[in-house]
């Protein structure tokens, strides 16, 4: 699999450009700020409908534009697909597969794929709970684009149930004064009719929850070993990297979800049933959902300290690195077929010896984009096709 060409029109900085591709190592050359980034994100985005660098779509649309379009040539098994995305800020996007309309854009996911390491990936190790989520759940998506629908449906069960804890904490909350306004139910009807509908939510949310829970603990299982394998690789060194997931269920659950086993479907579902109805009054009081996937994070450990807060920087940059190698590893092993491997202004951040062990890792690699500031931080190892990127113009260099 492997890009062929890539065009986008009022993405980023560009109002228009072309960049023509081939299997192998391409790198993208230019000082910061000139657009190169701008290049492999659109990539990115083809392959995953979001970007690396910001949440939301409106900057994505060149300043003044009304859409962004971005089309990108699959070459997969020697058939060619056109991808076609129309990003449209405050209305909805779409997509185009070969030239026919998608119902969603979410159908496009799967006839592309990527695994992307940029600077911004150091906060796998360093940030909050919610980049390790995002992580898995794209791998997730990645692996089986199914999981993107369940995805959607628990973001869309999320705010609904949240919404109501919010609404109905007046008639909720211990203690509370409320008194109904002529012509409303009274106060024990009004109770009974929201714990009624919290019920109901409970039931969506761990149905829903329980399939996400499952598909990240079996991927998270799977990724372990590629990521040890990998991390000892980039650091040149046995550091025992692992990752385990640390759920919000309740303690014995947890602690055997820690430790690495994979409950059924149905008994997670069960579980969050509980969780919710132990957490009922915290989460009245607060207002917000405190049980399901949303809370959870992945522990990342090197040996028998977490490599937050206790790693290096050479360390955890090595552990972000280790994270999108095992990834890639994972894809290629239970899908037959390379991702496309995008490397955004990595080598700079690297030490010498880091780089070159790189360079060894992806050598057989079907596609590796590259971006550098400076040409010499990439390793003469990953010699190929280069472009030369100022101001978002992009020309072939000799």
């Amino acid at each position: 699999m492997y890009v062929r060409h890539l065009t986008v029109s009022n993405f980023r900085s560009y109002e228009t450009a072309e960049l023509p591709l081939e299997p192998g190592v391409t790198t993208l050359v230019g000082l910061n700020g000139q657009g190169k980034t701008n290049l492999v994100e659109a990539i990115g985005y083809l392959a995953s409908l979001s970007s690396h660098r910001v949440a939301t779509d409106a900057p994505l649309v060149r300043f003044g534009a009304d859409q962004a379009v971005i089309r990108g040539l699959v070459v997969h098994d020697g058939r060619e697909t056109l991808i076609e995305l129309e990003l449209n800020p405050g209305r909805a996007n779409r997509a185009r597969l070969g030239r026919s309309p998608m119902q969603r854009p979410r159908e496009v996911l799967g006839t592309l794929r990527t695994v992307l390491f940029a600077p911004e990936d150091l906060a796998l190790v360093k940030g909050d709970p919610s980049e390790r989520r995002r992580f898995l759940d794209e791998l997730l998506v990645a692996r089986q684009p199914r999981w993107a629908g369940v995805r959607s449906d628990y973001d869309k069960v999320l705010k609904q149930r949240n919404a109501l804890l919010k609404s109905a904490a007046p008639v909720l909350r211990k203690g509370s004064r409320y008194r109904p306004r002529p012509g409303e139910e009274p106060a024990d009807d009004a109770r009974a009719s929201a714990l009624h509908t919290l019920d109901i939510w409970n039931e969506h949310l761990a149905s829903v929850g329980s399939q996400l829970l499952y598909a990240r603990l079996r991927l998270l299982r799977d990724l372990g070993p590629y990521l040890a394998k990998a991390y000892d690789e980039v650091s040149a060194g046995q550091s025992d990297a692992r990752v385990s997931y640390r759920s919000s269920l309740r303690e014995e659950t947890a602690a055997a979800i820690a430790a690495g086993e994979v409950p059924e479907i149905e008994q997670l579902r069960t579980e969050i049933l509980a969780a919710l109805d132990e957490a009922r009054p915290r989460e009245v009081e607060r207002g917000v959902s405190l049980v399901g996937p949303h809370r959870d994070d992945v522990t990342l450990t090197l040996g028998e300290l977490p490599a937050k807060g206790y790693a290096s920087h050479g360390e955890s940059w090595s552990f972000a690195l280790g994270l999108k190698l095992a990834a890639y590893q994972l894809l290629r092993h239970d899908l037959g077929d390379d991702p496309v491997l995008v490397l955004d202004d990595v080598f700079a951040e690297l030490d010498t010896g880091r780089r070159e062990r790189l360079a060894t890792m992806i050598g057989d690699c079907e596609q590796v984009l590259i971006t550098a500031a400076v040409a010499a931080d990439v390793p003469d190892a990953l010699s190929g096709q280069t472009y030369a990127v100022t101001l978002g113009e992009v020309r072939a260099r000799e």
